[in-house]
């Protein structure tokens, strides 16, 4: 079983003297996998040592990148988005936890 990488890796595996075994996902592999590469990437930022996490959120949010991009939404876009539901729901900042 594979995962989606990075559009590089493949190039830094031949490097490193291997073969990688690559293919090009369709548009629905691709999507299903961005979703699937989130929760994957979630979770390492979950699980990180503190000197990791900014690597790791970068990699989320490569990922969120990526999302946005495949459903067609610009990330100025989805900065308003994200600004107007903090303006009318507010953010998380408050540590707010609802029982």
């Amino acid at each position: 079983m594979g995962k989606l990488v990075r559009d590089l890796i493949p190039d830094i595996i031949s490097a490193s003297g291997r073969v990688p075994s690559t293919r090009i996902l369709d548009a629905e592999e691709y999507r299903n996998a961005l979703f699937n590469k989130l929760f994957e990437e979630g979770r390492e930022l979950r699980d990180a040592a503190d000197d990791d996490k900014a690597e790791e959120l970068a990699d989320v949010y490569e990922v969120v990148r990526a999302l946005a991009t495949d459903l067609g939404i610009t990330m100025t876009k989805l900065d308003e988005v994200a600004s107007e539901k903090r303006g009318s729901r507010g953010g998380f900042g408050g540590r707010v936890w609802l029982d």
